[in-house]
């Protein structure tokens, strides 16, 4: 396996010991094909990395840390690579570091090697618990950048939030499904990827305080800890949707939206309005089959240049700014979608 790299940096990106590196690179056996998969996934985000080094101005090297699913972190990885070419003769180093799913341990030991290792600035999306909070911490005191990226960790020491108003954007889906139902009964199935989220806790809140407030006839189901994953999201809708006949609507907080969709098609079962998050290639496609009617959009390239601007600031390459806006919230529908 031809590479210019050595092996502690193939390790660190990977988030694998050197021996179990060196294992992979010289064929050994007893190595799982999983593990080989996150070797050969390392290198290739080396390469891409690589690439950019050799470009002129001055350079800041960050840090994506999220857990999410493959569909959102690679629409993430194309905002970063997409806006910081705006930001040209400067220079941007994005060092990616994805998983759909991460003990909040592991989390905070790979913060805490991105800090040993040396950075400019931390974008994180991750669960908001102390563990992570205090790697936060430790990063700030070392002086580097952390934003969080559409989640927050509101009570850790944080630079800064980049990302929409989720609370307002779960105001809007109540909204959306309220006056769709307002003279007629409705029960909506809530879709959460995990309770570790804040930004999703926060769409949730601002959504049944607005049912409550304005349409209390309207009940809701909840799911959960499907980690935005269609397996498990909807092996979650199906016992649901199955146990609860007056499920007619979804409000989409957290993805796994085409097995959700599945789950109403096995049980033969009508879903009458659907709103989801994100215009991912998954929810792109559903809105033009009009499977899916509204979904709650943010630009995440608005998100990526505050980012790489309290990265600047924080690196005395910008003034500090007075005040950081939230991201818009965009309704999408199928006859305003943005041009790929």
């Amino acid at each position: 396996m031809a590479h210019p790299f050595l092996v502690k940096d193939i390790a660190f990106q990977a988030g694998l010991s050197t021996a179990t590196v060196d294992r992979v690179l010289n064929g050994r056996r007893g190595v799982r094909q999983q593990t080989v998969m996150r070797v050969n996934a390392a290198i290739r985000e080396l390469e891409r990395q690589q690439a950019g080094l050799e470009v002129q101005g001055r350079k800041f090297a960050v840090d994506v840390v999220m857990e999410a699913p493959e569909r959102f972190t690679e629409a993430v990885r194309k905002a970063f690579e997409s806006e910081a070419a705006t930001f040209m003769p400067t220079v941007f180093r994005s060092r990616f570091h994805f998983a759909e799913t991460m003990r909040p341990q592991d989390i905070s030991q790979l913060l805490d090697r991105i800090r040993l290792r040396g950075t400019d600035g931390v974008v994180l999306k991750a669960p908001d618990v102390p563990e992570i909070a205090g790697a936060v911490a430790r990063l700030e005191e070392a002086g580097v950048a952390v934003v969080t990226l559409v989640t927050d960790l509101p009570h850790s020491s944080r630079t800064a939030y980049a990302g929409a108003d989720n609370r307002a954007a779960g105001e809007t889906a109540a909204y959306l499904i309220g006056e769709r139902f307002a003279d007629r009964p409705a029960t909506v199935l809530v879709t959460i990827s995990s309770s570790r989220f804040r930004g999703e806790e926060e769409r949730e809140i601002g959504f049944r305080r607005v049912l409550r407030e304005k349409y209390p006839h309207i009940g809701v189901i909840e799911i959960s800890e499907g980690h935005g994953r269609n397996e498990e999201t909807g092996a979650l809708a199906l016992k649901a949707i199955g146990s609860h006949p007056e499920i007619n609507a979804v409000y989409s907080i957290g993805g796994g939206n085409p097995a959700v969709l599945d789950a109403f098609r096995q049980l033969q079962r009508g879903c009458l309005l659907f709103v989801a998050h994100d215009l991912d290639e998954d929810n792109l496609d559903l809105l033009r089959r009009g499977l899916v009617q509204f979904v709650l959009h943010h630009d995440l390239k608005t998100d990526v240049r505050m980012a790489f601007h309290a990265v600047m600031e924080r690196r005395g390459a910008l003034c500090a700014s007075e005040k950081r806006h939230l991201s818009a919230v965009e309704v999408i529908t199928p006859y305003n979608l943005p041009r790929v």
